[in-house]
């Protein structure tokens, strides 16, 4: 049976396929082409086909989101099914799934890259969004650091002397500033490379927002966490689906003027810390 005869549908690209990214899929993805791109074969199977059986047009590419290459092939993979009106990258590492080079060299520059690379397929009235984190509020970077870095290629991120003397001291450190980078890239694309072709990025910063991967971090960290939810306005911890409705005005219709933004969704533990209501690490 063919469930949609429409042609030249509008393509959203996921990379990374968890559940936070495939709640925001889902929430924006009726009448269009989805192309879901992973490292893991397994995972691309089993959500593949959650949304084929749902009726959604899907496709799934293997990518190592670690390589430029591999990226570069998925982004192409992209545009060749259709006009990229939805670009999402959630790919990436938490500080206790990772030693801070992978963290730097996943969250940050590969990143990079696949904003470098999108930045070349999106068609006009297209929009980013890259999953950040709350943590690039809990470390900030001197100005002149973050200017150096925003204008650096991201081939080259590596070797700036922050990257190497702080970033990469503990996976803690190596998250905060990569995440507070994406900020960073998604700026220096929205002026730049997708400004050019008339499309948008934004970032969203979770909170702690319960997935099957923040089980690792409540396992190392359980108390730590505890405090953190309590300390916050909400008092609770946030859900997939709310960073899919944040995600879905970010990318939709009516943030047309946004760009080059980022949107802290915490409920509250930002807020808790600049106030001195919580301290990391209590």
């Amino acid at each position: 049976m063919i469930f949609d005869r429409n042609e030249k549908k509008a393509v959203i690209a996921l990379m990374g396929a968890g559940s936070m990214g495939t709640a925001i899929v889902r929430r924006i993805a009726s009448g269009k082409k989805i192309l879901l791109g992973d490292i893991s074969e397994k995972a691309l199977e089993r959500v593949g086909e959650d949304f084929s059986r749902c009726g959604y047009d899907v496709e799934t590419m293997q990518v190592n989101a670690l390589q430029k290459e591999s990226i570069e092939a998925f982004a192409q993979k992209a545009s060749d099914l259709g006009p990229v009106m939805y670009f999402i990258d959630t790919a990436g590492a938490s500080p206790n799934q990772a030693s801070p080079e992978h963290i730097v060299n996943l969250d940050m520059v590969g990143t990079g890259y696949a904003v470098d690379a999108f930045g070349k397929v999106m068609a006009q009235g297209g929009a980013g969004l890259i999953i950040s984190s709350q943590a690039a509020y809990m470390y900030p970077i001197p100005n002149d650091i973050e200017l150096q870095l925003v204008n650096t290629p991201t081939k080259e991120l590596t070797q700036v002397p922050f990257i190497q003397e702080v970033a990469m001291q503990n996976s803690g450190l190596a998250y905060m500033i990569a995440k507070r980078m994406n900020h960073l890239q998604a700026q220096r694309a929205a002026a730049t490379t997708w400004r050019d072709r008339r499309a948008r990025i934004n970032t969203i910063s979770p909170g702690v927002i319960v997935t099957p991967l923040a089980y690792d971090e409540f396992r190392a960290n359980g108390e730590g966490y505890q405090a953190m939810i309590d300390a916050s306005a909400a008092r609770r911890t946030g859900t997939s689906d709310e960073i899919a409705e944040a995600a879905a005005f970010l990318l939709g219709e009516h943030a047309t003027f946004i760009t080059g933004t980022d949107l802290l969704v915490d409920g509250g533990v930002i807020a808790s810390i600049r106030t001195g209501e919580y301290k990391l690490g209590q």
